[in-house]
């Protein structure tokens, strides 16, 4: 039997039918935010439709929307906190869609039985300075993001475009605005593609700051220009190659190493050991893009396997369903696991 429901935005409790299909539709109390909700020619609804195999039609300030009965309660999940975003303040992106239907396919995975009783709102793990706010995209950010939140020392590793980078620099930030560190301290290895620093024009600046890009970037989305500029001059953000972290205890300080598998094992051993007090320590690395020369252990890969299990230490691993970029990334971080699968089979036949 099909069921046909009107939710408003400030009482959206009424339970889906038991069926296979399912047909509701929402309303939305601010016609200007429902709008912003739906999107531009309702681009977000399109969205939802291709993602999850629903119908979803906007009258007015309302929506239909019918289909499975799980894939349209990701769906009203997904708009129930996008709209909360808005009444917040907050602006929805076609990223931001895409990420409230991850985090709701992931929460409503495991519905009561048999009511289908709907779980509690659907929560996001969040980052906000002055500048911009962050919400989680995936579960995995999520995860990331709380963790970051609770201990002192945290590994994110897995492929490009998952958000590592940008969510250690994000919080960091966030760390500094708060009051609760009194300094930002980003270092990668200057390990990429061969090059020797040496041979680089410029002075030692000029030298590390194309590798250390990312870095800025993150932090340029973070916080406004000028206040990123005097943090630097007055060393209130530091930004430097990892040898410059020997022999020093960085205290009171959100530290971030970037790039970390293409640190040796001294390399790694050495800047853990840098942890002061009052101090967060974040290291993000992909095992899979190592670019130390043949025979070379990383010191990422080795810290994960040293490290396992050691208390106030948590490992967060990304996959290639927490790619955030264009979606064409995911498809090819998977095609290149898989030829590196083979790769790693047939060698270990030949030995």
């Amino acid at each position: 039997m099909n069921g046909h429901e009107l939710v408003t935005s400030s009482s959206r409790q009424s339970r889906p039918p038991v069926t296979d299909a399912n047909h509701f539709v929402l309303t939305f109390e601010n016609n200007r935010l429902a709008s912003e909700l739906f999107g531009q020619f309702d681009q977000n609804l399109k969205l939802l439709e291709a993602k999850l195999q629903i119908t979803a039609t906007a009258r007015g300030n309302s929506v239909a929307i019918s289909g499975d009965v799980l894939a349209t309660n990701h769906a009203r999940r997904a708009l129930d906190f996008l709209y909360d975003r808005l009444q917040n303040g907050g602006s929805v992106e076609l990223s931001d869609v895409e990420g409230a239907i991850r985090m709701a396919q992931a929460a409503d995975d495991q519905l009561t039985l048999p009511t289908m009783e709907r779980k509690a709102k659907l929560t996001m793990a969040q980052i906000s300075t002055r500048k911009k706010t962050i919400s989680a995209r995936t579960p995995t950010q999520d995860a990331y993001m709380r963790a970051l939140e609770r201990l002192e020392l945290v590994f994110g590793v897995g492929p490009a475009g998952t958000g590592k980078t940008y969510l250690a620099v994000a919080h960091a930030a966030q760390l500094l605005e708060r009051g609760a560190v009194e300094k930002i301290i980003l270092s990668r290895p200057a390990v990429e593609a061969g090059e020797r620093l040496g041979f680089l024009p410029g002075d030692m600046k000029e030298k590390v700051d194309p590798y250390l890009r990312p870095l800025y970037d993150a932090l340029y989305d973070m916080m406004p220009g000028d206040k990123v500029e005097r943090a630097i001059t007055a060393g209130v953000i530091e930004i430097a190659p990892l040898a410059f972290m020997r022999g020093r205890t960085l205290a009171n300080a959100a530290v971030i190493l970037d790039e970390a598998q293409n640190t040796t094992s001294m390399q790694m051993k050495m800047f853990l050991t840098r942890l002061g007090e009052n101090s967060r320590m974040i290291i993000t690395g992909d095992p899979s893009q190592i670019d130390l020369p043949r025979g070379v252990k990383s010191g990422l890969v080795e810290a994960l396997q040293i490290l396992k299990g050691v208390d106030g230490v948590s490992v967060i691993r990304f996959k290639d369903t927490d790619v955030v970029r264009h979606p064409l990334v995911a498809r090819i971080v998977r095609a290149y696991d898989a030829e590196y699968a083979v790769v790693d089979e047939s060698e270990q036949m030949d030995r």
